[in-house]
This record gives C-alpha cells, sequence and structure tokens, in this order.
C-alpha cells in the first residue's frame, strides 16, 4: 500500500565541508527519508546530488527564493534547474509573490507560460507554489483554482507561514497596534498578554485545515512544508519563529496554566490534524511532505560516525549537524505515524 512520500530539508546550513552532506546522506538513508535540496544555482544542484540519500532516491528541490517569474529569465532559471534534475525529482517548489495579488492575472500568465516551458523540456518536475509572501490565505487558493486546468502546477501549503498569518491576525483585530511577534520571553507583555497570545495561536491550525480543504477540493497533487512555530520564539538565528520541531516548547520565565513552557502552533497532535485533513482528499501517491525544521541548537557525539571527520581538528560544527539530523529524524517518526495506512494504525 502506497504512502505520501515523506522529506526534510538537506540544506548546509551549519559550516563546514561535504562531510556534513555525507553525514546526512547516510542518515537520511538509514532512516528511510527523502531529501529537499536547497541549491544556489543548477550547479549547486548539480553538485548537492551526489549526497542524495540511496534510499529513498526520490527528491524535491526548493528553487532560491529571489526568482521572479514575471520575468523571463526568471522562467529560464526554472527550467535551467529543471535541466539538471533526473527522473527522481517528484517536484520544485517555488515561492509566490507578492504580484499573485496586485497582478493576479499577469501572474498566472507566468505560470501558465513557465508550464509550457517545461514542457517542452525532455523531463520536467511538477511546480509546487508554495505559500510564502503572506498573501490572504484565500488568495493564495484562488490562483491554485485559477490554475486548476495546468496539470504540472500544483501547491506547496506551508503550515508554519499561513498559521503565523492567521495568528497575527487574530491578535492585531483584539490589539490594534501591537504585534504579537514582539511579546517574547523577556518582554513584561508577554505576561500581560499570555492568554491572548495563545487565543490567537489556537486559530493557526483550524486557518491550515480550511486552507488544506480548499485546495484538496482541487484533487491536484499537493506538497507540504511542515514545521512548528510560536510568535514568542527567540530560537531561530535568522530571527523567524517558525521552522521549529513539533517537539519545542517556549520556555517563559512565569508559570503559565502551571507550566513554564508555551505551546506551539501545532505540536504532535496537529502534525496527525494536518495530514489526516490531506488524506481525506488526495491519495497519498498525490501527497508529499517535507519536515522543513531549521538547525536548532545542541550538539551529539558523532559515534559510528566519527570517521567522516577524521580530517577535522574541531569536530564541534559536525556534532552539531548530528544533533540536527537528530531532531529531523525524531519528527520523521512522528510523521511516519500520522502516515500509516488506515489498516496499521493501533
Amino acid at each position: 500500500m502506497s504512502r505520501p512520500r515523506l522529506n526534510a530539508i538537506f540544506q548546509q546550513q551549519i559550516p563546514g565541508d561535504h562531510a556534513l552532506l555525507e553525514l546526512a546522506q547516510r542518515r537520511f538513508s538509514e532512516g528511510g527519508l527523502g531529501a529537499e535540496f536547497y541549491p544556489d544555482t543548477p550547479d549547486h544542484l548539480r553538485f548537492l546530488l551526489r549526497f542524495r540519500p540511496h534510499s529513498p532516491d526520490e527528491y524535491t528541490v526548493h528553487l532560491p527564493r529571489h526568482i521572479d517569474i514575471l520575468n523571463p529569465a526568471g522562467r529560464e532559471t526554472v527550467c535551467a534547474f529543471a535541466a539538471v534534475a533526473d527522473a527522481s525529482a517528484t517536484g520544485f517548489v517555488l515561492h509566490d509573490q507578492v504580484e499573485a495579488a496586485t497582478r493576479f492575472a499577469e501572474y498566472t500568465a507566468a505560470v501558465r507560460q513557465l508550464d509550457a516551458q517545461l514542457d517542452r523540456q525532455a523531463a520536467r518536475p511538477l511546480i509546487f507554489i508554495e505559500y510564502a509572501a503572506w498573501l490572504e490565505p484565500a488568495t493564495f487558493v484562488a490562483l491554485h483554482e485559477a490554475l486548476r486546468d495546468v496539470a504540472g502546477v500544483g501547491a506547496c501549503v506551508d503550515i508554519g507561514h499561513i498559521g503565523l498569518f492567521h495568528c497575527y491576525r487574530a491578535f492585531e483585530e483584539e490589539h490594534p497596534g501591537l504585534r504579537v511577534a514582539k511579546l517574547k520571553a523577556h518582554t513584561p507583555e508577554l505576561r500581560i498578554h499570555v492568554d491572548r497570545v495563545q487565543e490567537a495561536c489556537a486559530t493557526a491550525l483550524p486557518g491550515v485545515l480550511q486552507v488544506v480543504a480548499s485546495l484538496g477540493r482541487l484533487g491536484k497533487p499537493m506538497h507540504f512544508h511542515l514545521h512548528d512555530g510560536h510568535p514568542s520564539s527567540t530560537f531561530s538565528s535568522v530571527g523567524v519563529s517558525d521552522h521549529l520541531s513539533f517537539f519545542q516548547e517556549v520556555p517563559i520565565p512565569f508559570s503559565y496554566r502551571g507550566s513554564h513552557t508555551l505551546q506551539m502552533l501545532f505540536g504532535p497532535v496537529g502534525v496527525h490534524r494536518v495530514v489526516m485533513a490531506a488524506r481525506s482528499f488526495l491519495p497519498d501517491e498525490r501527497l508529499s511532505f517535507t519536515l522543513e525544521i531549521h538547525a536548532p541548537q545542541g550538539r551529539q557525539e558523532l559515534g559510528e560516525y566519527a570517521p567522516l571527520f577524521s580530517h577535522w581538528g574541531d569536530t564541534a560544527d559536525a556534532e552539531r549537524m548530528q544533533y540536527w539530523i537528530e531532531v529531523l529524524l525524531r519528527n520523521h517518526r512522528l510523521l511516519q505515524g500520522a502516515c500509516e495506512p488506515a489498516g496499521e494504525r493501533a
């Protein structure tokens, strides 16, 4: 019985040489976890494919965020990446653009033009347009409804982005002029507004499920970027509030409902709800999920993988990579459980 394809971010966010990629290749292969590559250029993709996991060897590619498909050069860039990929590439993820709202007809025409250009190539992956420009979710759905007849284009549902959109909006409606993302653990205002913050966070999952249902009814392949988040999070080294593990919680310096941590937008239960919703509309072969969890703080001993780094004098960064991969694999086991065929569920 088929199951959805399960991938994780395969990106060198930690400094070092190709040994880090070899470590990821081995551990992904051993865990049965596929890769989503994040290349900067077509040549970079060609290099990264040398380290693809052996089992499964199918992969997705996250295209550079700066690509503008309204520009012919941007569409040519997508085609150049596609020319490097092989038959194991199941999808290319392309960020949406603000023009999808402000120049809707032009943007949809550009998507159609890109699809036609890819069709003329020997082999082409699906293009998944990702919710990333913080459009109104209804606009993102309308975009894909307008493209329902374009078989080579589907939606990438980033649950963290959509969830935070709903969270931010819900809080702003209650507290105009006060940004919930400014309420971090070290700010006194968080203690004052913590109830409202958590109520706003509770709108994230229903908002995501509504988008999943609207897109699922189109019957087209869907790709998901899965990660948790919280507006009060300070974990990210790049200043975002998401791309976190589903087992993460936000520590706070005061007690809230008997705990010194805040629950995230989704948590493990939320993952199951999202997967269940997607599978209620689409067969597993039309679904794929990527764990897009960024490198967390932490280190883990290399153990049997130490020989990969015998040429390193200091293996601290290798141990950070080892810890990150362990976090990905733990979340992968969670996702595997959510994707069990109905007859195998406990």
